[in-house]
Formats: C-alpha cells, structure tokens, sequence
C-alpha cells in the first residue's frame, strides 16, 4: 500500500510557452477532477438521514438512529484529521479514488443489517453502526487529497476564490442523496423487492448512490495529477510569483515526518480557535441537515417533499459559499472573522423562522434555503484559514484538525447523538434551541480571532508584518 500511494517523482521542469498552456489546462482538469471526485464522496456519506424515516415503522427510535448515525461522524472527524496525515505524503490521485471506491463499498452494506437482521433489533443497530463509522471513515480520504492540489495548483492569492467554488462539490453531491433516494427506489425497488415496497428505500438510499459513486472514482482517477512537478511544471509559487510567507521552496517541497506534521499543526493557537468554532458551526449544519427529513415527516410531509426539501437545503449552499468567499476577499480583504460572525447572526434569524413554522411546508423549505445559503460559507472559510495558515507540506493535516472537531464534538456528539437524545425527551423546540446557542458560540469563538487574523491582511498586501505576528508566524513553522 505504501509504494501504491507514494507521490511520483518530480520529472525534469519545464518552461516556456508550451508548459504555460499546459499548466492552464492541467489546472482546469485536476479542479474538475477534484470537484467531481469530492461529490462524489457525498452521494456516499450522509444517506442514513434519508433512511431514518423509513426505519421507524420496523421499531427503531430517533435516539437510537442519532446514535447510529453520529458514528459517521466520529469516524470522519478521526479519518479526515488521520488520513490527512497519511495524505500529505500521498498521491492524491490514488488516494482520493480508492476512498471513494471503500466508501461506495461500505455504503452498500448498509442493505445488510436490515435486509437481513430486521427482526433482531439489537443486532440490526449494532451493524448499522459498524458499517456506518466505515462509511465515515472512508469518507475521511475525500478532503484530504482535494486540499493537497489545492496547496500544489492553486496560488495563496487566488485560492479562497478556487476553494469557494469547489466547495460547492458537496453541495452538488449532498444535494442529489435526496432525490436519488426517491428516484432510485422507484426505478429499481421492485427489481430487488417484488411488491414489498416498504423494503425499496434500501436500493434508492445505499445500493443506488453507491453504484454511482464508484463510476465517479474511475473518472477522477482519469482528471486528476498530484502536483505540477510530477508532470514536468514548475511549482505554483514559480509559475504564479505570489508564496505565502511561510513558504520555503526547499522545506515545503519535502514530504515531512508524521511527527514533524502534527508538531506544526498543534501548536498553532490560531488553528485552535477556529476548530472550537467549527465544531459550533458544524453542530448547526447538521443539526439542521441530518435531522430535517425526520422534522417534516414528524410533521406529515412525503418523503419525496422531504427529499426535495433536503435537495433545496444542499443547493442553496453552492451560491451562498460563492458569495461568502468573494465577501470574505473583497469586501473584508482576507479577514475570515466578519464574514463567518455575519452569516452565523443571520441564521439565527432563519432558525427561529423555521422553528415557529414547522407546520407550513413552504416557509420551512424557505428557512433550509436560507440555513444552506449560508451556513456553507462559514464552513469553507475556515478551511481555507487552515491551508493559509500551515506550510503545503502539513496544509491537509491542519484542515484535518478543523474537521475532526467539526465532525467529533460538532456533529457526532452535538449534532447527531445529543440532538436525536433531546428530540426524544424533550421535543423538537429544544433541539431548535439548542442549535441557536451553538450559533452564538460559534460566533464568540470566531471573535477571538479576529485580532490573530490580522496578519493575512498584510500578507495579502505585501507589507512587512508587525514583531508580534512575525512571532507567531515563527511558532507556526518551528
């Protein structure tokens, strides 16, 4: 497996007008690889949300699905932060296809514990579960890899406009599990089931996705290539003239010690404050997300309006991320802060909407549109707060540490597991409560950051940084 994901060996570089234009193609072919390869990973990760509904009439509770589905969760909040340690010595166009391969594998196991265990409860759960932290775990080789071109192809002067974009692959992806589940069980229910129509939703919510998604890993491995070096071109920092001030065309260029990554990575204050924010942030997300199919099935909505409703949700992100990360440059020059406090104030708004609203299909399919279109740029930016902030050599382990508070403490034990537990002891209008406070966090551990980000600003400019920001910029590389 080792010599399988090594990086390959940078070939002799090229310069001049023809290794130009191949650099400018090459950069378009590995985004859309990225972007596709990155969706693809989403129409694979989430699906027990489509499915909880479904799997109440054979007995199961919401607090027992949380659970079930917050192992998802703890699993790629662990992955992302371990596999990223293992990608940023990795070819990426290996690693991101074989993760999608496990994945789409994992997820199509998750017909068993039903198709066979449904009248063994306890059994069925554990097997859910196992099957469900190995979709997630898989799930943890998707933004790893996708960080590491991004470091490698994309300039530190243009990349928050590129990530923006590709952020929105999730949204494409996320947004599809909806109506494939729908859809699929329709088509190809019948084929497997016969007449038991209560038993179609396993084809459209796992077997279906997960088909698909394997085609998707065949054509990312086609798009994309691990660095411009390894294709004969000149380092990004090169070819483009802009660096961020922590790189070192000798040190960044290396493949670090595991050690010498996490060392980097964890001793940086900054990292760790917008971590603690992620998680607040990501609780929201999910929180809103995960359990929205649920919320309107509660509330005598279809599962097709329910699907639709989740679809809204996820594309709703792909312009509002655009928007925050063209805010974030432009309008705040570099500082991430603003932006993200701004759109977390907002949603508070569109919680309380949907809240006092659950009754009316149209206002909270209105609320989802306005909770995706904005909860999306918050999560991007930091990610690529995370990637400026390392050197390119540790960018995906420090975007890694983000997500794993995001995922471990924000989704697994907020989002899924605390969330599903209140639903079912408290009711839904502390779940809605409770998703409030998180905003409200989020944005308190966002301000604290706001004096530390200070120095992307004069990076961005070209201007000499004060004593106290080179100090820290010092830490960090140590």
């Amino acid at each position: 497996m080792g010599k399988f994901l090594a990086p390959p060996a940078f070939k002799p570089e090229r310069t001049g007008p023809e290794a130009d234009a191949e650099y400018r193609r090459l950069r378009w072919q590995v985004f859309i690889g990225i972007f596709i390869g990155y969706a693809g990973f989403y129409l694979v990760r989430k699906n027990l949300s489509m499915a909880i509904p479904m799997l109440e009439p054979f007995g199961f509770t919401k607090g027992e699905m949380g659970t079930v589905l917050g192992m998802n969760a703890l699993a790629y909040g662990i992955s992302k932060f371990v596999m990223a340690s293992i990608s940023d010595r990795s070819n990426a166009r290996r690693f991101l296809p074989l993760g999608l391969i496990l994945s789409a594998a994992a997820m199509a196991f998750m017909i068993v514990p039903i198709h066979f265990f449904k009248d063994q409860k306890g059994l069925a759960i554990l097997l859910m579960g196992v099957f469900n932290f190995l979709v997630g775990w898989f799930n943890g080789m998707g933004w790893p890899p996708c960080g590491r071109v991004m470091t490698r192809w994309f300039s530190i002067k243009e990349r928050g406009t590129w990530m923006s974009v590709w952020n929105c692959a999730h949204n494409v992806g996320g947004a599809l599990v909806g109506p494939m589940a729908a859809y699929g069980a329709i088509w190809f229910g019948s084929w497997f089931y016969g007449n038991d129509e209560k038993m179609y939703f396993l084809i459209g919510t796992y077997a279906f996705p997960a088909a698909v998604a394997v085609l998707i890993a065949i054509i990312a491995y086609v798009l994309i290539r691990d660095t411009p070096q390894s294709c004969g071109l000149q380092s990004i920092e090169k070819w483009s003239g802009s660096a961020s001030k922590n790189y070192d065309e000798k040190k960044s260029e290396q493949t670090l010690k595991i050690k010498e990554i996490f060392k980097i990575v964890l001793s940086n204050k900054f990292l760790w404050f917008i971590a603690f924010a992620n998680s607040f942030i990501y609780m929201v997300r999910y929180g809103c997300l995960d359990w929205a199919p649920t919320i309107l099935s509660d509330h005598g909505v279809d599962i097709k309006s329910a699907g639709w409703a989740y679809f809204a949700y996820e594309f709703a992100a792909i312009p509002g991320t655009i928007f925050c990360g063209w805010l974030s440059d432009k309008v705040f020059k570099g500082r991430r802060a603003m932006p993200t406090m701004l759109f977390m104030a907002l949603i508070i708004i569109a919680i309380i909407i949907y809240w006092q609203n659950l009754g009316n299909l149209w206002v909270v399919v209105g609320c989802l549109i306005a909770i995706g279109f904005l909860i999306y740029g918050p999560v991007m930016l930091i990610g690529v707060q995370a990637l400026d902030l390392a050197p390119k050599n540790a960018a995906g382990t420090a975007a890694g540490f983000t997500g794993f508070m995001g995922y471990v403490l924000g989704t697994f034990l907020l989002a899924n597991s605390l969330l599903g537990f209140v639903a079912d002891k408290w009711g839904w209008s502390w779940v809605f409560i409770l998703l409030m406070i998180a905003c409200v966090l989020a944005i308190f551990f966002m301000a604290l950051t706001y004096k530390e980000e200070q120095y992307l600003v004069a990076d961005r400019k070209g201007e000499h940084l004060p004593k106290k920001e080179e100090n820290i910029e010092e830490k960090t590389e140590e």
